[in-house]
């Protein structure tokens, strides 16, 4: 294992740096990534960010984002990197199963790994470790990282700090979350203070949909939506056809939940979506609703309390009967 001391004295000269982040990749993972990348390249460090998959359109305009390597895309440079890394970054995830085919590449590698993350229950494959469940944001961790672990604050320039404001503005939701505490708004002041452009991040992210993507939402509110108000629970399940009538893209589909978590009275929203290999799921809640609880419990899933994400195996309509069936155990926590 590494302490401070001695990962700060590995970072003192220029090294061979990969940084990572989980499959299909949000603002959050991303803009840690790329917070963490344009902080190394003011070094003279060799840094490279690889996702194990693409990600959304939206997120492409952020600086730096031009260097990334997509696995998928790149498999012998990605592995080439990986072997010959010296230190990996694994940010906003702690499970190598969440970087797919990578994690095997990763978990060979001879390099240091760095964790820095705020999900649950991380696995011990890390040499040193930055993390804190309390944190809204992974970003947000990066932040304290470089400010307050590596001292170096006053690298965090007008490139990082726009990464950075990213990761935090969408993972508390636009700061609506319980956890954009005042210290994260002390963290957020001083990223616009060095030159993040909050408007101009919010419209770039949240006004840049395409008509298809509109469209679908519009689909999906208008018939797929389902409430069960004896459970306060909402419900969009959307099926291959959908998924192909609108030519949903990766990241079409973000945020979708939170229209069925807006319904008065609703205290858990599901967003169930078939894919060619699996149905994925996507759960938020209100208040102390372990959303969490029923991915890690029924859907090989996790995440946070009121954020959490599973798959399974199961057909749709399969997947959505087992989730109805889970719902009369909650009731209790659901109507109170």
């Amino acid at each position: 294992m590494l302490d401070l001391a001695s990962l700060t004295e590995l970072l003192s000269q220029p090294r061979k740096i990969v940084i990572t982040t989980h499959h299909k990749p949000d603002g959050d993972a991303m803009g840690s990534s790329l917070g963490l990348y344009n902080y190394f390249i003011q070094q003279g460090h060799h840094a490279k960010v690889i996702t194990p998959t693409d990600y959304p359109d939206f997120l492409s305009w952020m600086p730096g984002n031009e260097e990334v390597i997509i696995y998928t895309d790149n498999t012998e440079l990605s592995a080439t990197l990986i072997a010959d890394a010296e230190i990996i970054f694994c940010v906003d995830f702690n499970s190598l199963n969440r970087i797919n085919d990578m994690g095997v590449l990763v978990g060979k590698s001879g390099a240091y790994k760095v964790m820095i993350d705020h999900h649950l229950e991380p696995e011990d494959f890390d040499d040193y470790r930055h993390w804190d469940i309390n944190a809204c944001a992974a970003a947000q961790l990066v932040y304290t990282f470089i400010a307050d672990q590596l001292l170096h604050k006053k690298l965090i320039n007008k490139d990082v700090a726009t990464c950075l404001y990213t990761g935090i503005m969408t993972d508390s939701a636009s700061f609506r979350l319980p956890n954009t505490t005042s210290t994260v708004h002390r963290i957020v002041a001083e990223l616009i203070d060095a030159g993040a452009n909050n408007s101009r991040i919010h419209e770039l992210i949240y006004s840049s949909s395409s008509e298809n993507r509109l469209r679908f939402l519009g689909h999906c509110l208008a018939n797929l939506l389902e409430v069960l108000p004896e459970y306060n629970t909402a419900i969009i399940a959307v099926n291959k056809h959908d998924i192909a009538m609108f030519d949903v893209n990766t990241g079409d589909t973000e945020g979708i939940v939170n229209y069925a978590l807006s319904i008065a009275n609703v205290r858990l929203a599901a967003f169930i979506v078939e894919r060619s290999d699996k149905v994925k799921l996507s759960l938020r809640s209100k208040a102390d609703f372990p959303a969490n609880e029923i991915c890690k419990k029924y859907f090989n899933g996790g995440g946070h309390r009121n954020a959490a994400g599973g798959q399974s195996d199961e057909s749709l309509e399969a997947t959505v009967a087992k989730f109805k069936s889970i719902l009369p155990e909650y009731k209790t926590l659901l109507i109170q």
